[in-house]
């Protein structure tokens, strides 16, 4: 009897331990979802995914802003640099914002591109540093679903192009009703080794 009360509580024991190491491993899993290599991310939940492409449903977060003229590759570049002084300290109050991924483009009207990339979830529209720069904008982008798909390497016009037909012909298929302009996120600096990139194709879904 003693061994058997033995094996039992050792039993319990190990069954309590596996029960405590998922509990443990899915809050890492949610908490790896709102970050990417050490950058908060925008808030969202994966509605149903397939392969590569997910149907997300982002919740609302703040972003900075400003647009740009120019080709593709140019324009963010630009667009980069004028935001990322914003958080090194180029504002009203020489204040450090943190860096969070991805940066987002997307093509407007006229030859312009919107680059945004959102401000970390610890500011309001009232408390975040006042920008001395007056291209930039700061607005609540709201809860809304995206058919995103990602993709490794480079994030040249031919694979954007390619991923943002993939992400149409998948929503046919699902019978999705997308809209707008396709959306462009880059998740890595430049620096990173292509195969270790993560570049996104985004449409909103009405």
């Amino acid at each position: 009897m003693k061994q058997l009360f033995k094996k039992t509580s050792a039993t319990r024991t190990i069954h309590l331990g596996l029960i405590g190491l998922m509990f443990v491993t899915a809050l890492a899993v949610i908490a790896e979802a709102e970050m990417y290599r050490g950058y908060e991310t925008p808030p969202y939940e994966v509605v149903r995914a397939d392969g590569n492409v997910e149907l997300r449903e982002y919740q609302p977060h703040l972003l900075a802003e400003v647009t740009v003229r120019g080709n593709r590759s140019s324009a963010i570049s630009t667009g980069f640099r004028t935001l990322a002084n914003y958080i090194f300290g180029g504002n009203a109050e020489d204040q450090k914002v943190s860096m969070t991924a991805p940066v987002a483009q997307t093509p407007g009207a006229d030859g312009t591109w919107k680059i945004n990339f959102m401000m970390p979830s610890e500011y309001t529209l009232e408390t975040l540093p006042e920008a001395e720069n007056p291209a930039i904008r700061f607005t609540e982008a709201p809860k809304e679903r995206q058919l995103v798909i990602a993709f490794p390497g480079r994030g040249t016009d031919r694979n954007l192009t390619k991923h943002a037909e993939k992400l149409r012909a998948h929503a046919a298929s699902e019978g999705l009703q997308i809209a707008g302009a396709p959306r462009y996120y880059f998740y890595d600096d430049p620096f990173t080794l292509p195969w270790n990139r993560r570049n996104e194709v985004a449409f909103l879904v009405q």
